[in-house]
């Protein structure tokens, strides 16, 4: 099977809706994944700006979006040692998070006091985790350690079925974390998802009966520049190439 990892458009956080460049993202994202087959469910985030980028897709395919409020973004709000900043979990300075060990273990960066000044993040990442496991699970693939246990006895019965997921950069992160064994630090502070970029990740069945997940593409923008629409900088500290 495939998943697919949508980021909602240019933000107005605000109002937790779009700007007009991301109103402009959402409907050069909807001709991109209008054209795509065997699109089986779509799931959305609570928040506005999320809906509001899946809405110009849902219209052009017919179709309507589970909602679950674990795919929020993952806004477990901390105090940042080193500047004060009072906000996401993420955006340390290098010097503060690269110096402990922990922060690259896929277990223990929960456990650093930094992370466990918010005694509701330990719990909302668990909660992610079983809610995308939850989502796999009805398509028959039950993680078992670092990998999944599936159904498939001979040829994988769902290795064309696709699920979307459109929601934010900090909740993708941890659905990634977990799917790929990893800590969710590490994509936070290493990888950038820009508004309205698509991340994709199939199931590998090898062997018959055991699969992982692999990631295909991450942060694709392609839909934006075949339109003309420079990329967002939106939660990014540098420029982003636009090549």
């Amino acid at each position: 099977m495939r998943i697919i990892f949508i980021r909602h458009g240019d933000p107005d956080y605000q109002h937790d809706s779009l700007t007009e460049k991301g109103r402009r993202e959402a409907a050069l994202l909807s001709e991109r994944v209008s054209s795509w087959e065997n699109i089986t469910e779509i799931f959305c985030s609570p928040l506005g700006r999320a809906q509001e980028t899946a809405s110009y897709s849902l219209a052009r395919l017919g179709r309507e979006a589970v909602t679950y409020p674990w795919l929020q973004e993952f806004a477990y709000m901390i105090d940042d040692p080193t500047t004060g900043r009072h906000g996401v979990p993420w955006d340390f300075m290098p010097e503060y998070w690269t110096e402990m060990e922990e922060m690259y273990d896929k277990k223990e960066w929960k456990n650093t006091q930094i992370y466990r000044s918010n005694p509701e993040l330990a719990p909302a990442y668990d909660e992610v985790c079983a809610g995308i496991d939850g989502i796999l699970a009805k398509y028959g693939y039950q993680k078992h350690h670092n990998f999944y246990v599936t159904e498939h006895k001979e040829t994988p019965k769902q290795q064309n079925e696709t699920i979307i997921f459109f929601c934010h950069l900090g909740v993708t992160c941890v659905m990634l974390s977990h799917l790929l064994g990893i800590s969710p630090v590490v994509l936070f502070h290493g990888f950038y998802l820009a508004p309205t970029s698509i991340t994709v990740l199939a199931a590998e069945e090898r062997m018959p009966g055991k699969a992982v997940f692999r990631v295909q593409s991450m942060g694709d923008t392609a839909h934006l520049m075949q339109g003309g629409e420079p990329v967002s900088a939106a939660g990014y500290f540098t420029d982003v190439f636009l090549g």
